[in-house]
């Protein structure tokens, strides 16, 4: 069986629980992490570890609080009050647990699907997404990823242009693909508002909702929103269920399409 996994953001406790659910096997089945695999939850580098140490059965793309790991480990940037992975920048095999991290992708294709952390913008299609974030995979996995990392912090551009500089395309890819949930039809992206797509703010919708949406014929996987409500828009899979803030983590079963929850553990 192949499962897509929610942000489990360092609920180790929740996942070893969820894997038991879906009966997991290791010589038989894969696993796909929408993201956030740490940070906020107080497991975070058990939760790495153990996708690591899998990796042969597990992949996952990377999410805003993975990027942000590796900006904080790699640049001069300090974690903040609120950052759980300080065990992971004290670790032992810290730069092996980076290394990976550094090689992973912004999306990942699934037979019919696409798998990324938080939307793609309404404007882009399906070759868009994938030329887009290999160009910044390519500054992670090559040359000087310290430098880049330092680079990529900010909101802007808001807006994607064929103008922008490489290291301004770079930063809207990653904010769009890692951080996105209201957006204009043209792509434009807003960061204030995180709550249910009823609470969006003027002249901006949920980036699945514009109707002249390039990809809506495509199966998209996301994690990111975990304040979503009755999303029924089609091809469209939110599995970030909010485990950290004591909801569920979920896991979709590829193979039999169908979802799987377990209200979380941590406590």
């Amino acid at each position: 069986m192949d499962y897509a996994i929610g942000d489990v953001q360092g609920c180790f406790k929740s996942l070893n629980a969820l894997l038991k659910k879906i009966n997991f096997n290791i010589d038989r089945d894969q696993l796909y992490f929408l993201g956030d695999v740490v940070n906020r939850g107080t497991h975070s580098l058990e939760t790495l570890r153990f996708i690591y140490s899998n990796k042969d059965n597990a992949n996952m793309v990377l999410g805003n609080h993975d990027f942000h790991l590796l900006v904080c480990a790699l640049t001069e940037r300090n974690p903040n009050k609120k950052d759980t992975f300080q065990d992971i920048l004290k670790a032992s095999d810290k730069d092996t647990l980076l290394e990976y991290l550094l090689d992973r992708p912004l999306v990942l294709e699934y037979e019919d699907a696409l798998m990324v952390h938080a939307g793609v913008p309404p404007n882009w299609s399906k070759s868009d997404v994938i030329k887009n974030a290999t160009l910044v995979q390519n500054h992670l996995q090559n040359g000087n990823p310290s430098e880049f990392l330092s680079q990529m912090y900010g909101n802007s551009p808001h807006t994607w242009s064929d103008a922008l500089t490489i290291e301004e395309k770079c930063r809207y890819t990653i904010n769009a693909l890692m951080r996105m949930r209201f957006c204009k039809e043209d792509g434009e992206l807003e960061f204030k508002h995180k709550l249910n797509v009823d609470k969006n703010p003027v002249g901006y919708k949920a980036w699945f909702l514009h109707a002249n949406r390039l990809m809506k014929e495509q199966k998209i996987f996301f994690g990111h929103w975990s304040s979503l409500k009755n999303v029924d828009t089609k091809n469209i899979y939110p599995l970030d269920h909010g485990c950290v803030w004591d909801g569920h983590l979920s896991a979709y079963n590829l193979t039999n399409q169908n979802c799987i929850s377990l209200k979380s553990v941590e406590t």
